[in-house]
């Protein structure tokens, strides 16, 4: 995967939601939306899924930083971060924000990536 970073944990996926938004607040990040896909396509298509969420991740400083330089960034905006259960692990996949320097023709956005980069690594490392 070249869009994010990955890692796999024998912590249930409750525990791992759990531990993934602790570390995002550690790291100045709030969760911003929670979709529960496995839910929503039981309910919209009727149609089982297996246990996966999206936490949309938003780190206030560095999305003012962001959007300071880009208005338009909100298209891409918040970070996601994504937990399922794959062959009785968990896994957990964060979007690398170093992706929207390759949409966004903007240099000065580069160092805000490269931070918040810095801290979403941090969150995965602590899992």
């Amino acid at each position: 995967m070249n869009y994010g970073f990955s890692k796999t944990t024998d912590l249930s996926y409750e525990e791992t939601i759990e531990k993934v938004t602790d570390e995002l607040k550690k790291e100045g990040f709030g969760v911003l939306t929670t979709i529960d896909v496995k839910d929503t396509l039981k309910k919209k298509i009727d149609v089982d899924f297996k246990k996966y969420i999206i936490l949309g991740a938003c780190n206030p400083g560095l999305a003012h930083k962001a959007l300071q330089t880009e208005e338009e960034l909100g298209l891409l905006l918040p970070c996601n971060v994504i937990v399922y259960e794959k062959e009785n692990k968990t896994v957990v996949s964060i979007f690398d924000p170093r992706v929207l320097s390759t949409i966004v023709d903007n240099d000065i956005l580069k160092p805000v990536a490269e931070e918040a980069k810095a801290k979403l690594v941090k969150v995965l490392e602590a899992i």
